[in-house]
């Protein structure tokens, strides 16, 4: 990763993602950013992904690679970034108006920040099944563990490292595990920053308590807080400490990783 001033570097992990990409793509171009580079890394798709990718002007690179997994997918895109800033999208998500602008400007202006992540609003298409989630606002906004909300200094990589490929599930809760030990700098935006759509494809709504790897994430937390004080595990700062609205409520998060098989 060799870094280019200002560039933003979209990394978007495709699985079988033909129907969803060009809305992700478009939700990008409207974002009136620039500089700008869309990476598309499509996981072993068998659909029509790689001939939909191709056929959209705004996509800067597309790669195929092996099914390996989200980690591998956002890995991959991750060594071929030149951008300054690293943002994700899921290929069955979309984002805000506007949230490029907002979130590039506080980083800008607080280089101390390493992380700007926002809020996720909700949205179920046609066919998707019911949640049960107490939302934040009538707008079904949650505060949550997600990639897709986020803008970060792509030396934040360097410290935290990057994503766990043995996991197919929770590899991002994973990795803002890890950036919490480090002692990352994050703030959670009132905004919303992730449109994340639901829907009856969803890989994480026929996901069982045991394949999310929830609970082993969090003991490999755990076990690597003992190890640096030798002894009882160091606390991490709550969720709440980050979000400037003090009313952070993270629940048990919807992983990354729904079109990346």
């Amino acid at each position: 990763m060799t870094g280019r001033e200002n560039l933003v570097s979209v990394i978007i992990p495709a699985y079988n993602a033909a129907s969803f990409l060009p809305h992700a793509v478009a939700s990008i171009d409207r974002q009136d950013y620039h500089p700008l580079e869309i990476i598309v890394v499509d996981d072993g798709s068998t659909d029509n992904t790689a001939d939909v990718a191709r056929s959209l002007p705004s996509v800067s690179r597309y790669i195929h690679q092996q099914n390996q997994g989200p980690s591998a997918a956002r890995n991959r895109g991750l060594k071929l970034a030149e951008g300054e800033f690293i943002a994700f999208l899921d290929a069955d998500d979309q984002w805000p108006t506007g949230k490029l602008e907002l979130q590039i400007g506080r980083l800008r202006a607080e280089p101390q920040l390493d992380v700007v992540l926002g809020r996720i609003q909700y949205i179920s298409l046609p066919g998707a099944e019911a949640i049960d989630i107490a939302f934040e606002t009538e707008e079904r906004t949650l505060t949550h563990v997600h990639l897709g909300s986020g803008v970060y200094r792509r030396g934040v990589f360097e410290r935290v490292g990057l994503f766990e490929e043995s996991l197919r599930y929770s590899e991002d809760v994973d990795w803002f595990m890890r950036a919490r030990e480090e002692d990352i700098s994050m703030v959670i935006l009132e905004d919303v920053t992730l449109l994340y759509q639901l829907h009856p494809g969803n890989m994480t709504r026929a996901m069982t308590g045991d394949s999310s790897k929830l609970a082993a994430v969090m003991r490999l937390s755990l076990e690597r807080r003992r190890r640096r004080s030798g002894g009882r595990p160091v606390h991490l700062k709550p969720w709440s400490h980050y979000d400037e609205t003090g009313r952070s409520r993270v629940r048990p998060p919807v992983p990354a990783g729904k079109t990346s098989a």
